[in-house]
């Protein structure tokens, strides 16, 4: 008998104790949100992104366009753009966009770096008047700490579309592409080319220790 009232205290306290960090789990979990952002080459943002603690997914693709369903081939009018999912409890909306901001070249007009046309440019694309606000304010943030005109427009999202699946996770693939340095990896080509556009350089030279992601 005493053995039998030892194995059910046991069993209650392992249930109570179950029960508490399921609570604990609800207490801190908070609502998802997303938000897209335009920066240049959406593997780099995507890159960047994945490795925030509260980032949920980042997805690459589309946005800021008229045609639907556009492809890597055929975007004319949308923005490469980053679709992050992230865990408002763990990280808030203003934290993103700060991060954001500041792994960017906000001064650039014609793109980003190595990459120049309209489908480069910056934006921080918004769903809702909170949103909005937000974009706007880490935008003004930004100009007040550069001392410059911000180039990153802040636009109404009208839809987003995700770029073909080869895209998704560039940057850590083991697939096999070919560049202009011979057979690589994806995750080695990526490498190559982010320093070779000198997006890293640049972004340090703008924002310094500021610079959440640059090496």
């Amino acid at each position: 008998m005493c053995c039998v009232r030892e194995m059910k205290a046991v069993m209650l306290a392992a249930l109570i104790g179950v029960a508490l960090l399921l609570q604990c789990g609800v207490a801190h979990a908070g609502p998802r949100e997303e938000i897209v952002v335009a920066g240049g080459c959406f593997w780099c943002v995507e890159s960047d992104f994945e490795k925030v603690p509260g980032v949920i997914d980042a997805v690459s693709g589309f946005a800021g366009g008229k045609s639907t369903n556009p492809t890597y081939k055929n975007h004319t009018g949308h923005y490469e753009v980053v679709k992050i999912t992230f865990d408002a409890g763990k990280i808030s909306r203003d934290e993103i966009l700060h991060k954001f901001m500041r792994s960017i070249d906000p001064l650039d007009a014609g793109g980003q770096f190595c990459d120049r046309g309209p489908a480069y440019k910056t934006a921080l694309f918004y769903n809702g008047a909170e949103q909005k606000a937000a974009a706007e304010k880490a935008v003004s943030e930004a100009g007040k700490d550069l001392g410059g005109k911000i180039a990153t427009k802040v636009l109404p999202l009208n839809g987003f579309y995700p770029a073909e699946a080869y895209h998704q996770d560039y940057y850590k693939s083991s697939d096999i592409v070919l560049t202009r340095a011979g057979p690589k990896s994806k995750a080695s080509a990526y490498k190559f080319y982010r320093k070779a556009c000198g997006r890293d350089a640049r972004v340090k030279a703008i924002w310094g220790g500021a610079a959440p992601f640059a090496g």
